[in-house]
């Protein structure tokens, strides 16, 4: 029996002109868009004094930090692990959103107390680095387990929309409050809206009863089960490898913009005001395609075609960034780098997982968005101090090996919708 869905008949007629959705599910669309909404605003409120710190730390300390951050996520997956084999899956998000929320708290204390302080500073880019991969990461695993594939390709555009919405209501409230709040103020009402994400995710869970009859259930098996899992599994070790290789050249990019803008913008409040307005930009570019394109692109040319336009935006960027490391050069190759992924190939990896199993859903899904995403960092930043030398990729070395790792991402890509191919027919 299909539950009723409260929506004005005359929303859900103007709704479906723009996204393909049954009547049944819109209630719970527009929930999901909602948590989304909520959830990238809380973060992309924090994220422009993120990079500001890494500016004002320098390009030396932001590879030791990505160290750091990658040895934080090995530490604290078991740590999830043990959470979500032994607790209630309905009850996993609402825990790690609140303690999240509550760091936020602790953070807005030490701010007040030590504005100035460097460690501050240095652990609250770590931390930063943590709370935004985890807290998507859960949201995705919440989407993959309450909706099926074929509700994925159509309605994940969609739901994708709702985070590109909060990316770029962040940076535009932040800009607003800036001139009422104090800077440590806006941790505040990030911690707010991470509340209001998290009660919105459990307004999904209910309006989803058909997919969530097990959700008291904890996930089940290991504490490091899906880590196991990625190196044991053909297609889980395929989407790890493509996430890896995705964020060791996307860190390079990250690291010469790093570079470029330390040379080139003068100013703690002139680089904000540059990174809050590449946010708006790619905010704006990523709602329009994921609202109007991404659907029609994973349902007439595939998944693969959403994979690999990324590892072609990264080819065109590399080759861009190796002629010409200039600072509107390096910002172009950051809008479109962010872009391709945020509108096509993270929703199409996201759809991959709605084929998985429950605990897969969650703990491979964690791990690979969170151990192996930051050991990309990680690696991509030992390797651009080492071959850069301080010239980024205005050293030839630099693109010498970059470009190799993008043609093998190429591959990898191809290989995964392949395999997501025979994947999909075997069960059918």
């Amino acid at each position: 029996m299909t539950t009723q869905d409260p929506t004005p008949a005359a929303s859900v007629s103007r709704l479906r002109r723009i996204v393909s959705v049954e009547p049944h599910e819109v209630a719970a669309l527009l929930a999901s868009f909602a948590m989304f909404f909520a959830l990238l605003s809380a973060y992309y409120i924090i994220r422009p004094v993120r990079d500001e710190i890494g500016v004002t730390l320098g390009k030396e300390a932001l590879h030791q930090l990505f160290t750091v951050v990658f040895f934080v996520m090995v530490a604290l997956v078991p740590l999830f692990g043990f959470v979500a084999s032994r607790f209630p899956r309905r009850l996993v998000l609402p825990a790690v959103y609140i303690f999240f929320a509550s760091n936020l708290v602790v953070f807005w204390f030490a701010m007040r107390a030590a504005p100035d302080n460097l460690w501050a500073a240095g652990t609250f880019f770590v931390w930063g680095s943590v709370f935004n991969l985890f807290v998507v990461s859960l949201f995705w695993s919440l989407m993959s387990e309450l909706w099926s594939q074929d509700e994925a390709k159509r309605l994940y555009g969609f739901i994708s929309a709702g985070g590109t919405a909060g990316a770029l209501a962040g940076p535009l409230l932040t800009r607003g409050l800036v001139r009422l709040l104090a800077p440590p103020d806006l941790l505040l009402v990030s911690a707010a809206l991470l509340f209001a994400s998290m009660s919105a995710g459990l307004a999904v869970r209910s309006l989803r009863p058909k997919r969530n009859e097990r959700e008291m259930e904890p996930a089940g098996g290991g504490i490091l089960e899906g880590a196991v899992k990625v190196f044991t599994t053909p297609i889980f070790a395929r989407i790890a490898l493509f996430v890896f290789l995705a964020n060791v050249v996307g860190t390079f990019f990250y690291l010469e913009q790093a570079r470029v803008v330390a040379l080139s913008i003068p100013g703690s409040a002139a680089r904000i005001a540059f990174f809050s307005g590449r946010d708006l930009t790619v905010s704006v570019a990523t709602f329009l395609i994921e609202v109007f394109g991404t659907a029609r692109v994973l349902r007439r040319f595939g998944l693969t075609t959403a994979l690999i336009a990324l590892p072609a935006t990264a080819l065109l960027g590399t080759l861009a960034l190796s002629f010409d490391a200039a600072l509107w050069v390096v910002a172009a190759v950051m809008v479109a780098e962010r872009v391709v992924a945020f509108s096509l190939a993270n929703p199409a990896i996201k759809v991959l997982y709605t084929l998985a199993t429950t605990d897969e859903k969650y703990k491979v899904q964690n791990f690979i968005d969170t151990v192996v995403f930051r050991g990309g960092d990680a690696t991509s930043g030992w390797l651009y101090a080492f071959l850069s030398g301080g010239a980024g990729f205005a050293a030839s070395t630099t693109a010498a090996v970059a470009m190799p790792m993008v043609l093998a991402w190429f591959w990898v890509a191809q290989r995964l919708g392949a395999g997501h191919r025979r994947h999909e027919a075997a069960i059918s």
